[in-house]
């Protein structure tokens, strides 16, 4: 049996966790006045790169209380973590932004209500994710055995990614989709970005209701492969949970940053099988071989920046077949 070894003090969770309150009431409230309305490019830009900006700073504020308080090797290490976490779990992030796509995209989702989808589905996903790590780290503490089960799971994941990366899946035989149509009133069509109304009397639920249930699914799906690819990086809860946070913060303005380019990053799939099966190998054979964190970061930049790189190369190509 274990403890839970963590950097985290109760005023550093409570801190961060009134941090990621704030930013969504911001998200949700403030921004939300705006009304149903298309995020541009620039919007989209500006919010990323807002996220990208508070993640960094927060890794510089860990690194100097860090340095501060328990000397300049720790800081050093822990921040590694972080930054690596955070990249790590940015890059699996790539494939909620596919099947945000898709499922917009096969309910005909007008792009000016897609935003508030996005909030709640972002928001479903930090609740989650709390839970998941929390019950993850509780588990490796008490079973350490179970990094082996975390390790083959995502092996086993990335190897299936890897040979249906081209495989689109078919959402008219989705089984909770049939049994939501099956069991609940749904509209034919949008009224607005409501998820349901009240007509007679009587509730009907609208597809935007369908749209928020499949996007909150698939988060849980996603999370249960990369809550378990984090704590190859670090057992911390603390650190699992702070880079986890700040990559699903700024998914709903890379959705928007990236969605209309989705198709020109086809490969970036395989890149995210690649990068499973190495983190799941790195579970598997950390008794014999102890990958360092440094090194499981320039992997990962490593297959994200080839696998982007080849895609767009293979977009161009498409474009422009005549040329050599």
């Amino acid at each position: 049996m274990g403890e839970l070894q963590s950097i985290g003090t109760w005023w550093m969770w409570g801190g961060f966790s009134l941090f990621v309150i704030a930013m969504l009431s911001i998200d949700m409230f403030a921004l939300g006045r705006k009304g149903a309305h298309k995020v541009s490019a620039k919007e989209a830009l500006i919010w990323s790169l807002i996220w990208f900006s508070l993640a960094l700073l927060f890794g510089g504020a860990l690194w100097a209380w860090l340095d501060h308080t328990s000397g300049r090797a720790i800081a050093d290490v822990k921040v590694m973590e972080y930054l690596t976490g955070y990249l790590l779990e940015k890059t699996l992030a790539m494939d909620n932004i596919f099947v945000f796509v898709m499922l917009f995209s096969y309910f005909s989702v007008p792009i000016e209500y897609q935003k508030r989808v996005l909030v709640y589905g972002v928001f479903g996903a930090i609740v989650l994710r709390a839970l998941m790590i929390l019950l993850g780290a509780w588990l490796i503490a008490q079973f350490h055995w179970v990094l082996y089960v975390f390790g083959a799971f995502l092996l086993i994941t990335g190897i299936k990614m890897f040979i249906f990366a081209d495989h689109e899946p078919d959402l008219t035989h989705n089984p909770l989709l049939r049994w939501l149509r099956k069991h609940v009133r749904i509209t034919d069509i949008y009224h607005g970005d409501k998820f349901w109304i009240v007509e007679n009397g009587v509730r009907w639920f609208t597809p935007m209701f369908l749209v928020l249930v499949l996007v909150e699914f698939s988060d849980v799906i996603f999370a249960m492969d990369s809550i378990p690819a984090i704590f190859a990086i670090t057992s911390d809860p603390f650190i699992v949970f702070t880079s986890n946070i700040f990559a699903i913060l700024g998914l709903r303005a890379l959705y928007f940053l990236l969605a209309d380019m989705a198709d020109r990053f086809h490969l970036l799939k395989y890149g995210l099988a690649v990068v499973l099966m190495f983190v799941g190998t790195k579970m598997l054979i950390v008794e014999w071989l102890k990958i360092p964190v440094a090194v499981s970061l320039g992997v990962v930049i490593s297959v994200l920046g080839i696998s982007i790189l080849l895609s767009l190369k293979a977009s161009q190509k498409q474009a422009n077949p005549g040329r050599h």
